[in-house]
């Protein structure tokens, strides 16, 4: 007799934060799809057994699936234009808002057991929440029974204040809940990553080893039995924006900069609070998102977050190796599902077969 256990499909993979989550909980990944080629190249230099398909998922038609097995087809549409802070493309006039139709038709054609749909909380507030409830419609004509929340990553072991939507789907007519554990305690951002090397603003050098012992148990976590690891890499900020750097301390942003280093600002005061916000070691981080945009600052070091220290903060264990230029990975690292979060998600539905 075959065991029983999950096939997994991770559509929109990205770097692979929903796989991996899915790999722990038990699932088998058998397909990732990803458009983006560095995004593609992270997801199989870390995901050996499953195959990547680095190609518009317009183009994806049909995916070959050993019979007898549970399936799963998961993933997260990419979400700028769902963002509540991006209001021009936060309408059904953007195409990108749309490419959920995609992920729909896959599932349609494949008809999984279960689907797992993930977003920003902004896709609930979208006109007036009438793009979610046909969203909501569209997955019920497809044959499936919908739980939906939002779940805050913080809750999960995830050392950030980062709330996902979560939309899953039953085509057994099963409704489910994902609770966060009744004895959780949120993970700091000094437990999260300060045992990871001093560093220069500017840094190039990929791997080095580790500069103290682990001090809490989400860092043994993150290293297991590692010595050295990579992606300790930041950004090369000028002169002037680390003069600014200096005025602020752990959980202020641009508002203490002085008026007269921020001139290049046509109206500083519509600055978003998370720009020039420097991380409070002592509290689970804000969201990271684009780290390198919003000049996320280290708590104690002025520069900004290495890849490591922000791939900590989503969760992602030390083995985990980011491939392109600094830019590329920071942009995988900031726009992936947390890990823990994920496999949270993941572990519930299993316990359904």
């Amino acid at each position: 007799m075959k065991k029983k256990h999950f096939i997994g499909i991770d559509l929109f993979s990205g770097a692979g934060g929903m796989s991996l989550g899915a790999s722990e909980a038990g699932i088998e990944v058998k397909y990732a799809i990803e458009k983006d080629k560095y995004a593609a190249e992270t997801y199989k230099c870390n995901h050996k057994g499953t195959i990547v398909i680095n190609d518009d998922i317009h183009n994806i038609h049909d995916l070959s699936l050993e019979k007898g097995y549970p399936v799963i087809v998961f993933g997260g549409p990419p979400c700028q234009g769902f963002s509540i802070s991006n209001r021009r493309t936060n309408n059904r006039k953007n195409q990108q808002n749309w490419l959920y139709k995609d992920f729909l038709r896959i599932v349609r054609c494949i008809k999984p057991d279960w689907v797992v749909f993930e977003n920003v909380t902004g896709l609930l507030e979208m006109e007036k929440g009438c793009f979610f409830q046909s969203i909501l419609s569209d997955f019920h004509d497809s044959g499936y029974e919908c739980s939906y929340m939002t779940l805050l990553a913080a809750d999960f072991g995830v050392p950030q204040k980062r709330s996902r939507l979560f939309v899953i789907g039953s085509r057994n007519g099963k409704k489910i809940s994902v609770k966060r554990p009744e004895k959780f305690r949120h993970i700091t951002v000094k437990e999260a990553i300060s045992d990871l090397p001093v560093l220069e603003n500017g840094a190039r050098e990929d791997i080095l080893p580790y500069a103290y012992p682990a001090n809490s148990e989400y860092a043994e976590r993150m290293r297991k039995n590692l010595r050295v690891c990579s992606g300790h890499l930041v950004s090369k900020n000028a002169d002037y924006i680390i003069e600014r750097y200096k005025y602020i301390h752990p959980g202020e942003n641009w508002e203490v900069i002085p008026v007269e280093l921020m001139q290049n600002y046509i109206d500083r005061t519509r600055c978003h609070t998370g720009i020039y916000y420097r991380l409070q070691k002592d509290m689970p981080s804000i969201v990271i998102g684009n780290y390198r945009k919003n000049m996320l600052i280290h708590p104690e070091q002025d520069r900004g977050l290495s890849v490591r220290e922000a791939a900590r903060i989503q969760s992602f264990p030390d083995w985990y190796r980011f491939m392109g230029s600094i830019g590329f990975q920071q942009q995988q690292v900031g726009n992936a599902v947390p890990p823990l979060l994920a496999k949270a998600v993941f572990e519930r539905i299993v316990q359904e077969i």
